[in-house]
């Protein structure tokens, strides 16, 4: 009788074979597994931006599946009588009562909510940077403008998103933001009674919106994030080639890095445990949003020193540093220490984002496909316009808490809410200004590094009583994010007059306009300069027959 080993038994393997070829004969996913396969990654450290993003988003879903199962998202009052002693005997609504039971009877539950919080807390943080990351290289760019536009709406969506999973706990803190909420509301003229009696059901708090925040906060919003962050992440991703940083071996129609599988496989899957580690050694020793200290939320209370998470932080200083504007007509009051902070500053903050591509390329005239980034010292208007826009969301940031600055420095209140109006207009101005002059700077050294080399320390004195530092020519690796061709940020399209005649560009006001900033644009972008040893080379080759 045959034997044969186990170990070496071709059954398996041929049954994994035939069900792979019966998914590909029904779903036809070879091909495009084929060539995910084979894709190249860029080994640089700033594109696990996104990625820290999206692995927090998993531990927010997977954490707050967990939280589903015990919160009650309801605003009936109850007499609290669980293990924490000193609200026993306390009217709360459901909703706060079931929070202090995850917190302090549910095992695991404390560590739950907490990982929650500070994944949400990475997850908008890792958006914020990834967003700046692609706005300063320019990756926003041709053919990128839609993916562009998926960040900008699912930047805005996490925020919200946010801002409604921390009010659902019900307590002093999260109730004094949708008391907030609901003020924005009642500020927008005309429908604004209207829009607020259709959320909250009735007059504030009413017994609806806990509810109702709790519907959208676990699937609406998720739901369009399952949707739309794949396709931000993956399917654009995947369909177009990867951006990577000028150097050498790079080009813009080649991608100098390492295959999706195994090797970006096996570092992102390292990378997710890692993020995950973090979240977890955060929400272990670093306590956050100890709503058992609050109390539940009393329309009557009041408390000082109240901040809301960080990324609701720059809406909080645009409330409180707006001065108490207001007019009447028609016979309805406007409100602008409302209608400003709280829409018109959102409304410039988040249009301006998405209109920027389109905008920057209807000013630089450049309409060809970039797959090589930009250094962000190589455009100085743009990098000067992004910290000023970081400026500008920093100082209203900063201003959210000008109580708490007041109270720790022993200053006016006054005096912080003066500085933060005066720094939120003249801030960008000088962050303008000095992110453009350091990028001048950069390349003024990058042209000293390629003409003279680097410098060794090493002085030498000559026969005359000279002395010179010995300097050091780059190596090609790093000369060429410096002196490799790349397609330009910008075309100059000012043309100049024919006899006394303008261009046809220049005969409108809007033309004027865009030729003024078009040349503001390209005035110092940064050409590469030739490397000396290639001059060297060339006239080798000259030279040999």
């Amino acid at each position: 009788m045959a034997t044969h080993d186990d170990g070496d038994d071709p059954r398996p393997l041929k049954a994994l074979a035939g069900t792979g070829r019966a998914i590909d004969d029904r779903l036809g996913g070879a091909p495009f597994a084929r060539k995910a396969m084979r894709k190249a990654f860029p080994d640089h450290w700033s594109f696990l931006l996104g990625e820290i993003a999206l692995y927090s988003f998993v531990i927010v879903l997977l954490t707050g599946v967990f939280l589903t199962l015990f919160f009650k998202p309801s605003m009936n009052e109850v007499v609290y009588d669980g293990s924490f002693q000193a609200l026993r005997g306390v009217p709360m609504s459901e909703a706060y009562a079931s929070t202090l039971h995850i917190t302090f009877e549910v095992r695991g539950g404390l560590l739950m909510r907490q990982i929650h919080h500070w994944a949400t807390i990475l997850f908008m943080a890792a958006i914020v940077v990834h967003l700046l990351r692609n706005f300063f290289t320019g990756a926003f760019r041709k053919p990128r403008e839609l993916n562009w536009l998926i960040g900008i709406v699912l930047f805005m969506l996490v925020m919200v998103n946010g801002l409604f999973g921390y009010s659902l706990p019900d307590d002093l803190l999260s109730g004094t933001g949708i008391r907030i909420l609901e003020g924005v509301l009642l500020g927008i003229p005309v429908v604004g009674s209207y829009v607020q009696m259709f959320l909250f059901g009735g007059e504030f708090p009413g017994d609806l919106i806990i509810p109702r925040l709790y519907v959208v906060h676990i699937l609406l919003i998720p739901g369009i994030l399952l949707a739309l962050i794949p396709l931000h992440a993956v399917v654009l991703t995947w369909r177009q080639t990867h951006t990577q940083f000028p150097g050498r071996g790079s080009s813009n129609r080649t991608v100098r890095g390492y295959p999706f599988f195994p090797v970006f496989i096996a570092k992102t899957t390292a990378f997710f445990l890692w993020v995950f580690g973090v979240v977890a050694l955060l929400a272990t020793f670093f306590q956050i949003n100890p709503i058992w200290l609050f109390g539940p939320y009393d329309p009557g209370a009041i408390s000082a020193g109240s901040q809301p998470d960080w990324y609701m932080g720059w809406l909080e200083g645009a409330l409180r540093i707006m001065p108490a504007w207001e007019i009447n007509a028609l016979g309805h009051t406007v409100t602008f220490s409302v209608i400003v902070p709280a829409l018109v500053v959102p409304g410039i903050l988040f249009t301006g984002l998405a209109v920027y591509p389109f905008l920057e390329r209807w000013v630089t005239g450049d309409h060809q496909v970039h797959n090589l980034l930009d250094r962000p010292r190589d455009v100085p208007a743009r990098t000067g316009i992004g910290f000023g826009g970081v400026v500008f969301f920093g100082v209203l940031w900063a201003a959210g808490g000008n109580d708490i600055i007041a109270y720790k420095f022993d200053i006016p209140l006054f005096w912080t809410t003066w500085f933060f109006r005066i720094a939120i207009i003249m801030g960008p101005v000088l962050a303008y200004v000095i992110a453009y002059r350091i990028c001048l700077g950069l390349q003024s050294r990058d042209r000293a590094l390629i003409e003279h080399g680097l410098e060794t320390g090493i002085i030498r004195r000559a026969p005359d009583g000279e002395y010179t530092e010995v300097e050091r020519p780059l190596a090609p690796e790093g000369a060429a994010p410096i002196t490799d061709e790349r397609p330009p940020a910008a075309i100059a399209m000012g043309r100049p007059e024919h006899q006394g005649v303008q261009p046809p560009e220049a005969r409108s006001r809007l033309g004027k306009v865009r030729i003024a900033l078009n040349r503001r644009f390209t005035t110092d972008l940064a050409t590469p300069p030739p490397h000396p040893n290639g001059h060297e080379e060339e006239k080798k080759k000259a030279i040999e027959p």
